[in-house]
């Protein structure tokens, strides 16, 4: 029977055996925390098909992708709310919706601000303080009965404290927050599965330095809905919302309708994107980057599936 990776450590992991944590190597693959592999004498020879994928280009100049956790339900993209940055949410919103997984913004730290805002595009907001134990309560519902999630973020905005808190003990080692700046310190150095006593699992991940995407352009319509929606409205199909007659997109940002920063963040996300399709389309063997009809419909049939759902749970 096929085991599941709980925890990534480099060189080595640690894979769930019949609910028995047992060391394992690779060999001839690359496991994921999430994925679910076939052992055979303490190494992992085979990796199943994964569902969902939470990817992003490898730090460094070679274009690699790094996958970063599989077969993943729920995406919480992790912000501390005295520090919400828009264009860095819509980065990490961008990834969880390349993954497949349904995406929500978890705002952190709700306890040290007077205000939280949450005007979000692209994702439900869950508003939380784990001194308070404000919002705990909606995540544990979003991971039940047996789904599994992951927390995607950059370092010190209070990831693992979260993760303890939800499973009412401490399993992961935080620090305290810096006097000086009033920001977390960075303290996850590894990905690693935990089961949570409400049901369902988390993934807690080392913070990261560069979220840099990988391959996925159609997922900024998940993110950025509202230009896409405008888009749709300009005179002409290939509008570039520079010059041309009859933008829909101009004219919402002369009206003041659509903020500027972030058509600025979209068109951003965009060039990154199509630069690293181009890069993966001219090495030989490389598979060709998703585009077209099909996938754009896939992901809008992910967003109305997501919405559909959460309907379905309130009732």
């Amino acid at each position: 029977m096929p085991s599941r990776v709980i925890a990534d450590f480099g060189a080595e992991y640690l894979v769930d055996v019949d609910g028995i944590p047992r060391r394992a190597t690779p060999r001839g693959c690359d496991p994921a925390v999430g994925d679910w592999v076939v052992l055979e004498d303490g190494r992992i020879v085979e990796v199943q098909a994964r569902r969902t994928v939470i990817s992003r280009r490898a730090a460094g100049e070679v274009d690699r992708e790094q996958v970063l956790a599989a077969n993943v339900d729920v995406v919480f993209v992790i912000a501390a709310a005295t520090d919400v940055n828009p264009r860095r949410l819509e980065r990490y919103l961008t990834i969880a919706w390349q993954s497949g997984a349904a995406p929500v913004v978890v705002l952190t730290k709700a306890d040290l601000v007077e205000a939280v805002q949450t005007s979000f595009a692209a994702a439900p907001v869950i508003v939380t303080s784990s001194v308070t134990g404000q919002g705990v309560a909606a995540i544990e519902e979003a991971l039940r009965p047996s789904k599994t999630g992951v927390f995607l973020g950059p370092s010190g905005v209070g990831k693992s404290t979260l993760i303890n808190r939800l499973a009412g003990e401490d399993l992961m080692a935080t620090r305290e927050v810096h006097a000086g700046s009033g920001e977390g310190r960075h303290m996850t150095s590894h990905r690693q599965l935990i089961k949570l006593p409400g049901g369902g699992m988390i993934i807690d991940t080392p913070g990261l330095r560069e979220a840099q995407l990988w391959q996925g352009e159609d997922a900024l319509a998940g993110v950025f809905e509202d230009i896409e929606t405008l888009a749709a409205q300009c005179r002409f199909n290939d509008c570039t919302h520079l010059t041309e007659p009859g933008c829909a997109v101009k004219a919402a940002l002369a009206d003041g309708s659509l903020d500027r920063g972030r058509f600025e963040s979209y068109r951003k996300l965009q060039r990154e994107l199509r630069s690293i399709a181009a890069r993966s389309a001219d090495r030989p063997g490389s598979p060709r980057p998703w585009r077209g009809g099909s996938e754009r419909r896939k992901w809008k049939q992910i967003a109305v599936s997501n919405r559909a759902r959460e309907r379905y749970l309130r009732r």
